[in-house]
């Protein structure tokens, strides 16, 4: 039987070394190659065309769901599994539209790891029951992209002026933007709201 091919995406170097050692013990898995930032996993996933791609969410270069978007693409017959410390609702959310079959987290066992690996492989969808039971209470974000992209601004330090000449709008859709988010998020103010929507995985 041909091996399972693999593209492990993950900047820890002792965390990527040890799942690849924990899988191919496995026998039927392969990892045929390894990255450790997000914009090096489109070309390496293209040259070695593995059948699964393991991502984690938080890179360096580009961040795992927007190279999970850019590999469903380019690549969709590879089937791409998350793999987070974050057990954010809205990181599953946003990885599921971005094209993952997949989501685990990284306190799995590499059982699990391994059998989410082969079920992702045969096309199917394999999500950590718990924060599929978060998620579904939660509900999707009630953000819109813009209200996203300014809430994230405002995490920077950015001024008003200086987020509305960024994103190419009026310091009135700036402020609206945020006031928006406030009310969506239920929080205080704009440093609350960043607060709440960074813990759901909606920033």
């Amino acid at each position: 039987m041909t091996p399972i091919s693999v593209l492990l995406a993950d900047d820890q170097t002792m965390f990527r070394t040890a799942v690849r050692r924990l899988l191919e013990w496995e026998g039927d898995i392969r990892v045929a190659a390894e990255v450790a930032e997000g914009d090096q996993i489109l070309p390496v996933a293209l040259r070695v065309r593995p059948s699964v791609a393991i991502i984690d969410i938080e890179m360096p270069g580009l961040d795992g769901l927007t190279a999970a978007a850019q590999l469903h693409q380019q690549l969709p017959e590879c089937r791409i599994l998350m793999s987070t410390t974050f057990g954010r609702p809205g990181f599953l959310e946003r990885a599921l539209s971005n094209g993952a079959t997949g989501f685990v987290l990284k306190d799995a066992s590499v059982d699990v790891l391994a059998a989410a690996v082969r079920r992702c492989a045969t096309g199917a969808r394999v999500i950590d029951p718990g924060l599929a039971a978060q998620a579904h209470r939660l509900g999707p974000s009630p953000l819109t992209s813009g209200e996203r992209q300014v809430l994230a601004a405002v995490g920077t330090g950015a001024s008003i002026r200086e987020i509305a000449r960024e994103l190419h709008l009026s310091e009135g859709t700036v402020r609206n933007r945020i006031s928006s988010a406030i009310d969506k998020t239920a929080a205080r103010n704009r440093i609350d709201a960043i607060r709440i929507a960074s813990e759901n995985g909606w920033l």
